[in-house]
């Protein structure tokens, strides 16, 4: 019986014909079904992205446990953390590692990969936090104690901690599915993700003045995210032919993030959205007005990408609304484009809608979600409430007149 043998494989430097950018190139070799061998090779990355061999053979690393599979695994080298960490970012990662998704692309038919937002926030905290802590560490070296006095130690909120911690368990599931680790640490690291500031909602009035205060674009898209519900994403991945001004519904199925196009999260993130006839007037105003209104086209579309592109989310914020919540609403408080969504939430919960509908105008597959980070209790509502109960016990002031 031959024996199995570990490979090293090879790696080298070449520089490519068409482009001129210098690669580096990993060269193994696979055993056929009768015994020859045939010799593979992949390129690893750019020269600009992995400077030095030393880093380039890091990242190889990841790859020779894949041409290795079929070794024993007594045979292998005890797995880094930094090794797990590559062949994640080139098995769940490759639209940022490879730069296969630009500006302007739609989503891959892959309902497993993650969406390109996803990529990019995994990306920045294993390269900021988890590699510089634990790149030097063998998997089966990391103790769920460490990790969670780690986490109490980083200058982060408590949900930027939680998002590390299933970021790592991540990990572990993946070293998992490919035979590397029997356990999963992580997943007896204790770590709360309750958020630390109670997010800011707009009254009613708020609102309107802030509408009053613009004009065109701005106003249609503000109006839309504060009477929908609408994602910002969502808001911006419109075009005219979802808007039904029949039915009087928005048909959600895009979401633009960082200009690349992805689907809705979820079944119920793509049910049709009702609108007012408020709401569906002001959209055929602009509609009218704007450069770019046929049924192919955005429904906010820029002119500086000749329509080809939506607005990004933060050009219309700091040029347009920015100035009005500081200046004219005074308001001081944190507030983004998902206030609009908490307020909306929090406003039906006052005006004493149910919850399953609050739920599914918010569009959320999870009723957990719509309670407990959508919606608050209004001051007003609260004190009716109270006063109400006031009234039950004491009887209205007869018991005080008694006494």
């Amino acid at each position: 019986m031959r024996r199995a043998r570990y490979q090293q494989g090879s790696l080298q430097r070449e520089k490519r014909k068409g482009s001129g950018e210098t690669v580096w190139i990993f060269r193994w070799y696979e055993v056929q079904f009768d015994g020859t061998k045939k010799y593979r090779k992949i390129v690893i990355g750019t020269v600009s992205q992995y400077r030095t061999e030393a880093e380039a053979q890091k990242a190889a690393d990841s790859l020779r446990l894949e041409v290795n599979e079929q070794t024993p695994r007594q045979l292998l080298q005890a797995i880094d953390f930094e090794t797990l960490i590559e062949h994640y970012r080139q098995h769940e990662l490759p639209d940022i590692l490879h730069g296969t998704r630009p500006l302007g692309s739609e989503a891959s038919e892959d309902e497993l990969r993650k969406s390109y937002s996803t990529q990019v926030t995994y990306q920045g905290y294993l390269s900021k936090w988890i590699l510089p802590r634990w790149r030097s560490y063998r998997l089966a070296d990391v103790k769920a104690i460490q990790v969670e006095q780690w986490l109490k130690s980083l200058p982060l909120s408590k949900g930027s901690k939680a998002k590390i911690r299933n970021i790592m368990s991540a990990l572990y599931s993946h070293g998992q599915r490919w035979e590397w680790v029997s356990a999963n640490p992580i997943r007896h690291v204790r770590q709360s993700a309750k958020r630390s500031r109670i997010p800011t909602i707009l009254s009613p009035e708020q609102i309107g003045q802030f509408l009053d205060e613009l004009v065109d674009l701005p106003r249609t898209a503000v109006l839309l995210g504060a009477t929908t519900g609408l994602r910002v994403g969502e808001i911006l991945g419109l075009k005219w032919e979802d808007v039904d001004f029949e039915t009087l519904e928005l048909r959600v199925t895009r979401d633009v993030v960082k200009q690349r196009i992805e689907r809705c999260k979820t079944e119920a993130s793509r049910k049709p959205v009702p609108i007012g006839i408020g709401v569906a007037e002001v959209l055929f105003a602009w509609r009218s007005r704007c450069a770019y209104n046929q049924p192919q086209e955005w429904v906010f579309a820029s002119p500086a990408k000749q329509g080809k592109q939506p607005y990004w989310p933060s050009s219309i914020y700091r040029v347009y609304l920015k100035p009005v919540l500081r200046d004219v609403l005074k308001i001081t408080d944190p507030v983004g484009w998902h206030t609009l969504r908490h307020s909306l939430g929090t406003l039906m919960k006052a005006n004493g809608e149910d919850v399953k509908t609050i739920q599914e105008t918010l569009r959320h597959a999870n009723f957990n979600v719509t309670m407990d980070v959508y919606t608050q209790a209004v001051k007003e509502v609260k004190r009716t409430a109270h006063n109400r109960v006031v009234k039950q016990i004491m009887g209205g002031g007869k018991r005080d007149e008694q006494g």
